[in-house]
């Protein structure tokens, strides 16, 4: 007898049975809504906006202006590693009356609480029969409790997408398993797909959820073959168009993280600086004893093993990345899609005499924790310092805008008054100009060779927000900068921030050699400057530059396509005193 048979003979009986189906509905429903209310209200007394974030704005600007999906016009630059999340704010982008910043704060936390719905709502459906389980918000308790949690809800970033889609393709495949379908197979597997738009390394729960949803009703080879082309369409064919648009196989940001390298070490390292302040053992130990003792007790069926099976798998996988990786130097940040994933299957679970005390301590931990247990740095008034190898992002930010809840780019004095004196600069001069930040003496202008104003700045959210879209905004990093990205790392420094070109390298490559520009270098040795030109005039080098800076014709398009995975793995010696041949 099927599940959903099971449940349409439940809702028949005497009418005490009926009005007590209908407590335990009414039981399930609240604690359900609670819960996601319940975390709506947290996340929002948290509301923020990072200069990730403010980054994917200005592609966002930049695509509504009609530019394209850039970073700087004239420079075709993958800055946002998130292609879904940039096209969602493009979508809803367009309400007039409600800046862009507000707009991504506002969708990042609908998405938040939309996938924690679709997580307890699958929990509860895995539970039982809805017309005769309580269910308890164990897990997703855990998810309420966890500072990084409601903090990123709100940031501006892909982490709101990012639940919403785990939440949801689990839903779906439980809606698969158990009870009646949500619409046919095919749709179900291009939601599945969309992992690698959400982000590049959700490719990995993607492939697990794939096999569960092929799995469950295997049906042989043949049938297969409809839902795994309907889950690579679409990011297979915008692969195609990153290899050709950007000449590149990944977003840059992946290529300034070098995001193929182990680095174990560092991984560990922020995996503890994520689940030691918390006692996380505690509530994972817990759910997972409930989850156990649950299917122990009931009758197994391939379907339920495999609904438990894939977030389980897919959170183990996502964990073991990141910590190869290094981690990241948000707190917490990249171990959220993990953690989510492991809740999955007990982010409600059955209130039995054998959950009971487990139900119990995830409780009691969950008030322990949100309302006490934090990193040691958390809260700090701490500048942004890249010896800092991890750090409260949200705290430093809130230090630097002097505001509880720093929302627009306008909030952060830093960047209002930076562009502000940058803006009066570059309105003042008659030529196209590159701006410098010297530490003794603020702007320094250099002639542009490319004729277009160009302001380089460690921070370039805020910065690309308040300038005109037509300013190009470079960064020493390499997140919106070319020739900075395809530089050797540095040693020591704090991870996704492990490459700097400085300003020798910017006006190295795009100031005019005129005696102003020789009278203003100053800081810069003339055989350094020398040898970066020779570097990037390298004929590897220079088609790398022509990938992003070249007209875009369909020529342009092939080569971008046809050379994308050579250019993406294109090093050069950030030293000057080490680049100077075309090796």
């Amino acid at each position: 007898m099927s599940t959903s048979t099971v449940e349409s003979e439940a809702v028949s009986g005497r009418p005490g049975e009926i009005r007590a189906r209908g407590r335990v509905r009414a039981w399930n429903w609240v604690a359900i809504g609670a819960t996601v209310l319940g975390f709506v209200l947290l996340a929002w007394q948290r509301r923020w906006m990072s200069d990730d974030g403010l980054i994917v704005l200005r592609t966002v600007r930049q695509i509504l202006a009609g530019n394209g999906p850039v970073f700087n016009v004239g420079e075709r630059v993958e800055a946002n590693t998130s292609t879904l999340w940039t096209a969602v704010l493009v979508l809803v982008g367009w309400i007039p009356g409600v800046s862009l910043e507000w707009i991504a704060v506002i969708v990042g936390l609908v998405f938040s609480a939309g996938g924690l719905f679709l997580a307890l709502d699958g929990a509860r459906r895995l539970a039982g029969p809805a017309a005769s389980t309580f269910v308890f918000p164990a897990g997703a308790l855990v998810v309420l409790a966890l500072p990084p949690f409601r903090d990123f809800a709100t940031s501006g970033l892909e982490t709101g997408l990012i639940s919403l889609w785990l939440g949801g393709t689990w839903w779906l495949l439980v809606r698969r398993a158990i009870g009646r379908p949500f619409g046919p197979v095919w749709s179900a597997a291009v939601v599945i797909g969309l992992g690698p738009l959400v982000r590049p390394d959700l490719a990995l729960f993607s492939l697990v959820a794939m096999a569960g949803l092929l799995v469950l009703p295997w049906r042989g080879w043949r049938h297969a073959l409809v839902p795994v082309a309907a889950a690579a369409v679409l990011p297979v064919s915008y692969q195609v168009f990153r290899m050709g648009y950007y000449g590149l196989i990944t977003p840059n940001t992946a290529l300034v993280k070098e995001a193929s390298e182990a680095l174990w070490d560092s991984g560990w390292t922020y995996f503890g600086d994520f689940t030691d302040p918390y006692l996380l053992w505690i509530p994972v130990a817990a759910c997972l004893l409930a989850g156990f003792a649950l299917m122990w007790r009931r009758s197994l069926n391939h379907r339920v093993v495999v609904l438990v099976a894939v977030p389980l798998v897919g959170a183990v996988l996502l964990a073991a990345y990141v910590v190869r990786v290094g981690g990241d130097f948000m707190h917490g940040r990249m171990l959220l899609p993990a953690t989510f994933c492991l809740l999955l299957p007990v982010m409600a679970v059955r209130v039995t005499k054998l959950t009971f005390v487990p139900v119990v301590a995830v409780a009691v931990w969950a008030v322990v924790a949100g309302g006490w247990l934090r990193t040691p740095y958390a809260g700090l008034e701490e500048p942004i310092d890249e010896q800092e190898v991890i750090a409260d992002e949200r705290a430093a930010y809130v230090e630097a805008s002097g505001t509880e809840y720093p929302i627009l780019a306008r909030d952060f004095r830093l960047f209002v008054e930076m562009t502000d004196d940058a803006g009066k600069q570059l309105a003042a001069r008659q030529v196209p100009s590159i701006h410098v930040s010297a530490p003794s003496t603020g702007w320094v202008a250099y002639p542009s060779a490319n004729g277009r104003d160009v302001l380089t700045y460690f921070n370039i959210g805020g910065p690309g927000m308040l300038l005109p879209l037509d300013v190009w905004v470079h960064d020493p990093i390499g997140l919106a900068n070319p020739v900075a990205a395809h530089t050797t790392v540095i040693a020591g420094r704090r991870i996704g921030h492990s490459k700097f070109a400085g300003a020798n390298w910017e006006i190295a490559d795009l100031a005019t050699e005129t005696t102003e520009t020789a009278a203003a270098r100053g800081q810069y040795k003339q055989d350094n400057l020398d040898a970066i030109r020779t570097t990037l005039g390298c004929p590897h080098n220079r088609e790398m530059l022509d990938s992003v800076r070249a007209p875009l014709t369909f020529e342009r398009f092939w080569e971008n396509l046809i050379h994308s995975v050579g250019r993406s793995r294109l090093r050069y010696d950030r030293n000057p005193e080490n680049a100077q041949t075309c090796g």
